[in-house]
Order: structure tokens, then C-alpha cells, then sequence
């Protein structure tokens, strides 16, 4: 293997715009110098010949760790095998640089081919997984698999690229690409596949193909990557979808497609073999299921904790935990904090195994951009997004212990040198760059390093700003070098001596944040719960009810117990549609005479609102049948609306007694001091307010998606610092987060405190 052969000393600078600065630290000259060429007027004298030491030096034999997921590691790794061109640029990256490399992936993922995967089969999120496998292909391992060399090697890599990146479209029914892959690939490249790496991608469609002896799996939306991968874990799991693959099928699996495709066999790992979903906590105090839903779901608030609800006590193997432990280098990839870094470090045997190695550096590469719905809104100050050393303090708040003993180092991407019109473009799209602050993550005895890690060629043509991974590897090495040779040297010191007494200031969470008391129940298992129930509902057309299945996967805190209490669904042409739009204009609603939920059909036109309304009316149906009688009583300037709840052996309601008393309070009513089925609210004679049905309805659709103005207006008051607001609208914040207490508590069944 050879090393990268990028050397400022012989290669030609690269016009980058960087800039001498007088903040940089003797570190960061070294390193710009090395991955650009350019030496700083005011550099230290020692840079040229520190920076030859390292071009020349031979650390192959240092045992690196890196965890992660998503593009990021892929990336870092041997650069994103999702791009076009990548087999055109297969042997870049870290991969390159270290003999003793093995990674472990982050397994939490559901969205896209691998959502899909998740509601049909008992198994964790392996979308992560193919990324890495793609990006960690070496030619010698090519060579020795199949004897093949030269052109052939670069086209075995790209038909490899182009099936397991191939796409089906959401119609896809046939399954005659899994049985015979190579129809997806050029009548000219097809004669160069060796023998053995068609048929045997063949036998994998062929065992989850319809009439397989494995699990069935339609094509439709799914990548080609992810199926073979499944099928060679359940393959190593007798095909029983009774329950999950153990870990060493999982394991069986992941290394019969790295021998396959020329990846190192036995050096990638699962985080873990038991299946999980993420748990979104946000500030303002809602609780939600699901990692691709946090993206989507914009809560204009910070996000304060995420979890992880796995379906029993998470199973991470002996080997990931030794390798850990035995490793000189741990690295963080860069990539999603609380999608793809932080999930890892909520298995306590992982995180414990990090800490036990105190030899190992530890760096922890910086994500370049805020990422919505996850650090596009700051703790200190909600109009920006993450700086670097707020990525290192939502370390502190979401792993047990908060960050002593994971990060010796931060490396962070000069996003400063970043082109104007690239800025913009990331700017339309609503991402802003992660900016390194040096002195607060200084304080948390975390050395800050900024470097070039992106190389302009690339983004003046692509626009976008990815990590390079020759450039990261090269920085990484140059981390190495200096802890292990240049640490007693002035300047040149990354690990503090004194970090035990000050990490101790960083926030820690009062739990150990991986386990949870209440346990998620297999995705699958989920879903088709849902579906049992909807079997029982008129629902009409049918086509309705894929909404209400898709509608359940997209807010998983739906409760199969939340589908009680309406009988059926029934659309109503736009023409007869004659329910007053005076207090909102939701269309749709359930009806307690005769428990339906009624749709207006032009909805079907607009999916998103569709399921939007959907929701509010689905909420409305909670409360059910709960009032016997209503009426408006006129007063001196006045109106009084009252409510007589039906008696509770009749009332037919998702709340108990004392839940409805609650919620009705909640909603402003005040109870009658002589009869406690009567409840009243006095209004202006001009003025309005949400009744309490139609209140609960846009609650719990807003709870949920994060959407609809009207509740979105109504909660913008918890954005308000408390000490702010005068106390009229202090009163009315406490009785808001308490709604949102008791809709997160009895409604959806979470608890913070777990």
C-alpha cells in the first residue's frame, strides 16, 4: 500500500485565497503548508523542515478506529462512492495511509431504501453500511480475489459503483435485475465482470427475489447495494425474519460482500447488532420518533437531547470492543452529530471502551454545516446555527458522562476561505458553515485545529464543499506525527494535562442516555400493528388507507391505540363540502355522531396536506364521543361557551377521567363548581378561541409534524426567554409548555426522566 503523495516541497501551490493569520497556531501553518503549499510570512522557521519529516515519514502501522456514518465516513474514508465520477477517483483517502483500519458504523438510519427495509424486516439500518463498503474498495484486494489487473481492475470498480448505487424507481416491480444484475451494466463492460462476483451477486437476488427461498423484497425505491446486503445477513441468518440477525450473522453478511467487492473483510462492524430508533427531545419540550423525520419536521427550536430506544439491551460485540481499546488513533468522521456521532457514543460499552484507552489520540472531525432540523438552531442564540464548540458541548449533554476522555483534538474545516457564490448557493439551500470557535472549545481542554480540507478545484466545479479526503488524511497523519513525535516540543502539544478538572464543567445528563426503560418495538412489528388495526375501519377508497399506513411511518409516536376511536374514513366532493371554515380552515374532521372521519377529496391532490389534515382530524378522534351537550350563553358584553361531558361509562375517549379533567383545564375551560361534568370559557362578545375538540386536534398535528400555522403561532411564546415576558403572557407560557407536557406524557407515552 502506498502512502498519499501529495508534498508541498515538490508539488506546485494551489491558489486557494487563503490568507497569512496571526491567530494561527504553529499547528496550523504546519498544516496549511501541507495541504496547500502555502507558508504564512509569519510561519515558524521550523515549518519546511517539520513539514518534510512528515511527507517522509511511514505511519502504516498505526491501528486507527474510525466511527460514524452517513457520507461523512464514506468520504473521509476513500471518498463518496455515491458521486458519478468516484471509480474514476477510487484510491484517495484514509484507506490509503493505514494498514490497521476498522470502522464502526452508526445503524440508526430510516430513511430512503433503508426506511423501506425497516418496515418489512427485523433488522438495524444498513444504508450506512453499503456507503462505507463501496468507499473502502482496494485494487490489490480486486486483484488477488479475481487475478484480474489494469483496465479490468477500473472496470470491475465501476460496474461494482453502478449496482450497488442503482436506484429502482418508486414503480419498480421486476425483479429479473436481482436475478441477472448485469442487465443493468453496458454490453462493453459486461464482458470484463469475473465469473465468480455475477453469480454470486445473482444468488443474493436471487434469495429475496418473490418465490426466493429468503424474505421477500420489492424492488420498488430500494437500492441495489442494500438488497444484497440483506439478503447476505439473512442469508447468515437461515432467513429467519422471526426476529433480528445476531450479531454474527450481521458480521457473516457485512464480510461476504466486502470479499466480494475488494473491501477489507472483518474491519467493518456494526455498532450494533439490536435494532433501534432515535428519540428527538427538543427544547421546547416535544418528544419525537425518528431520525429522516428530524430533517423535515422544521421545530424552529434547538434540539436539547436525542436517544436512542433500542428493542432490548443494545448488543455490541467483544471485537469492536477490543479493537477500540488496542487502537493508537480513534477518529470522529465528520458528519451528522446527532444522526450519526452521538448514537455510537450512547452504547455505553463502546463509549466505555473509548475512555479505557487512554493512549489512543482522539480527534473528532468537525461536521462544515449546520444541518436542518439538528444544529441549525443554536442554544445561545436561535438566529444562527452550531459553532464547533457547540457540537463538543451536545457531546456533554447526550452521552453518559459527558465528553472526558473521548476528544483530544477537534479538527475543523477553514470554512472562512470558502468562495462567495458557494456560500450563497449553501445559503438558498438554508445551511450555514460550522465555524471554529477557538477559546470556548479551548476551555473544554479540547484542542482546536483548523485546516484547508476541501480543494478548490472541486468546488469550483461541483459548487458544493466536501471534505477531500487525500487532504483529510494528510491532516490526520500530520495530527499523528506531532502527538508522537513532536509532543514535548512548544506549540506542538495536542493532549492537556489538565483536562479531568475542568471537563467536570460540562453539562451531563442526570441518566445513562442509552437505557431506557420502555423499550421500541421492531419497526416492522410497529407497522404492521397499524395495519391490523386499519384492517377493522371502512375506510373508503382504499387507496386511503396506504395515506394512514404512511401517515403512521412518518410519526411513529402515533399509537396503534391512537386508531380506536373512529369507525371509518370517507372523502366528501370539494362541491359538498359545507363545514364552516369561521375558526380554522382544516379539511378534514371526525364526526362523534357517527365516529367517521371525513376528508374533502381535492386533498388527494396534495399529499403533504393530506396527511396534515389527516392528523388534526385523527387527534379530534381521541377525544371521541365526549360531550353530551354544548351551547353559547349570552352575558353582559360578553358569551359563555359551555360543555356537559357525557357521563363517563358512556363517553367513549382516549382520556380517563382525570386526563380529560386535565386537558380541559389546559384548554382554558374552567369547571363548574357544583356539577364536574360542566365546563365553561367566557370570551369577549367580538373575540374567539379554539374550542377544545378542534384545540386538541391542531395539537396533536402540530406535536407531531411540526406544522400548522395556527398551533405554530400559538407556540411561538416558548421560544420567549421566561424572564422576558411580563406576566400575563409568563402565565400563559407555563400553561403552554404544560400542554405540550401532558400531550408528550399521556398522549404519546414519553418521558424525559426515563
Amino acid at each position: 500500500m502506498e502512502i498519499s503523495t501529495m508534498n508541498p516541497l515538490t508539488d506546485p501551490p494551489q491558489n486557494t485565497g487563503w490568507q497569512p493569520e496571526i491567530a494561527k497556531t504553529k499547528i496550523e501553518h504546519l498544516m496549511e503548508f501541507l495541504l496547500t503549499g502555502t507558508l504564512a510570512s509569519n510561519a515558524p522557521a521550523e515549518t519546511t523542515k517539520l513539514a518534510e519529516r512528515i511527507c517522509r515519514s511511514d505511519l502504516r502501522d498505526t491501528r486507527v478506529v474510525i466511527l460514524g456514518g452517513g457520507t461523512g465516513l464514506s468520504t473521509i474514508v476513500g471518498g463518496n462512492s455515491q458521486l458519478p465520477n468516484w471509480p474514476a477517483r477510487f484510491d484517495l483517502g484514509v484507506k490509503q495511509d493505514f494498514d490497521t483500519l476498522d470502522y464502526v458504523v452508526c445503524t440508526t438510519d430510516d430513511g430512503g431504501s433503508t426506511g423501506k427495509l425497516l418496515k418489512l424486516l427485523p433488522m438495524i439500518g444498513v444504508g450506512d453500511l453499503r456507503k462505507l463498503l463501496l468507499s473502502s474498495i482496494q485494487q490489490e484486494n480486486l486483484q488477488r480475489k479475481y487475478v484480474i489487473r489494469g483496465e479490468q481492475i477500473q472496470n470491475v470498480i465501476y460496474i461494482i459503483h453502478h449496482l450497488f448505487n442503482y436506484r429502482f424507481t418508486r414503480q419498480s416491480s421486476d425483479f429479473k435485475y436481482y436475478r441477472n444484475p448485469l442487465l443493468l451494466v453496458s454490453p462493453e463492460l459486461r464482458a470484463s465482470c469475473p465469473t465468480l462476483l455475477v453469480e454470486t451477486l445473482g444468488k443474493f437476488g436471487m434469495y429475496v427475489t418473490a418465490g426466493g427461498s429468503g424474505p421477500t423484497i420489492p424492488p420498488t425505491g430500494h437500492a441495489l447495494g442494500n438488497i444484497f446486503l440483506t439478503a447476505a445477513i439473512f442469508m447468515a441468518a437461515n432467513g429467519r425474519t422471526d426476529r433480528p440477525p445476531l450479531l454474527s450473522q450481521i458480521q457473516t453478511g457485512i464480510n461476504r460482500i466486502a470479499d466480494l467487492i475488494g473491501a477489507p473483510v472483518g474491519r467493518i462492524h456494526a455498532a450494533t447488532a439490536t435494532p433501534g430508533q432515535l428519540k428527538f427531545l427538543y427544547t421546547n419540550g416535544v418528544e419525537v420518533y425518528g431520525q429522516s423525520k428530524s430533517a423535515l419536521a422544521s421545530r424552529s427550536v434547538p434540539v436539547d437531547r436525542i436517544t436512542v430506544d433500542f428493542t432490548r439491551k443494545p448488543v455490541v460485540s467483544t471485537a469492536v470492543q477490543n479493537i477500540i481499546k488496542k487502537a493508537d488513533l480513534i477518529i470522529f468522521a465528520p458528519g451528522s452529530l446527532y444522526t450519526s456521532i452521538i448514537p455510537i457514543l450512547q452504547l455505553e460499552p463502546i463509549v466505555d471502551a473509548i475512555r479505557a484507552n487512554t493512549d489512543a489520540l482522539k480527534i473528532l472531525a468537525a461536521n462544515s454545516w449546520v444541518q436542518e432540523g439538528e444544529t441549525d438552531k443554536s442554544f445561545k442564540n436561535r438566529k444562527r446555527g452550531f459553532l464547533v464548540s457547540e457540537l463538543i458541548e451536545a457531546c456533554g449533554r447526550n452521552v453518559t458522562g459527558g465528553i472526558e476522555g473521548l476528544f483530544d483534538v477537534v479538527l475543523s474545516a477553514n470554512m472562512g476561505q470558502i468562495p462567495g457564490n458557494i456560500l450563497l448557493n449553501y445559503a438558498l439551500e438554508g445551511k450555514s458553515p460550522i465555524y471554529l470557535d477557538r477559546l470556548p472549545v479551548e476551555a473544554m481542554d479540547v484542542r482546536p485545529v483548523e485546516a484547508t480540507l476541501f480543494t478548490p478545484q472541486n468546488n469550483n466545479v461541483n459548487q458544493l464543499i466536501h471534505h477531500d479526503p487525500q487532504r483529510f488524511s494528510l491532516a490526520i497523519r500530520t495530527l499523528l506525527y506531532i502527538d508522537r513525535f513532536l509532543k514535548n516540543k512548544k506549540g506542538y502539544v495536542l493532549r492537556s494535562s489538565g483536562k479531568s478538572k475542568r471537563i467536570r464543567s460540562v453539562k451531563k445528563p442526570k441518566t445513562r442516555c442509552s437505557i431506557k426503560k420502555h423499550r421500541s418495538p421492531l419497526l416492522c412489528d410497529y407497522l404492521n400493528s397499524i395495519k391490523t388495526v386499519l384492517k377493522e375501519k371502512d375506510i373508503r377508497p382504499s387507496e386511503l388507507r396506504d395515506h394512514f399506513i404512511d401517515l403512521a411511518w412518518e410519526n411513529r409516536d402515533l399509537r396503534p391505540s391512537h386508531l380506536q376511536f373512529f369507525k371509518g374514513v370517507r372523502f366528501i366532493p370539494a362541491l359538498k363540502w359545507n363545514r364552516s371554515t369561521e375558526l380554522d380552515n382544516v379539511l378534514g374532521y371526525f364526526d362523534p355522531e357517527d365516529e367517521y372521519i371525513r376528508l374533502r377529496k381535492d386533498l388527494l391532490l396534495n399529499p403533504p396536506r393530506l396527511h396534515g389534515d389527516m392528523l388534526v382530524a385523527l387527534g379530534e378522534s381521541l377525544l371521541g364521543r365526549y360531550i353530551q351537550k354544548r351551547r353559547w350563553i349570552e352575558q353582559n358584553g360578553s358569551r359563555c361557551y359551555e360543555i356537559t361531558l357525557e357521563p363517563a361509562t358512556k363517553r367513549k375517549c382516549y382520556l380517563n377521567d382525570s386526563q380529560l379533567h386535565t386537558y380541559l383545564t389546559l384548554a382554558r375551560m374552567v369547571p363548574d363548581a357544583q356539577n364536574n361534568r360542566i365546563y365553561r370559557i367566557t370570551i369577549n362578545r367580538d373575540g374567539g378561541f379554539l374550542p377544545p375538540g378542534l384545540l386538541f386536534g391542531l395539537f396533536y398535528a402540530w406535536y407531531l409534524s411540526g406544522k400548522g400555522f395556527t398551533m405554530e403561532y400559538e407556540m411561538t411564546l416558548l421560544r420567549w426567554p421566561m424572564k422576558s415576558l411580563i406576566p400575563l403572557h409568563a402565565k400563559d407560557r407555563v400553561r403552554k409548555e404544560a400542554l405540550v407536557t401532558f400531550f408528550r406524557k399521556e398522549i404519546f407515552g414519553h418521558n424525559p426522566n426515563d
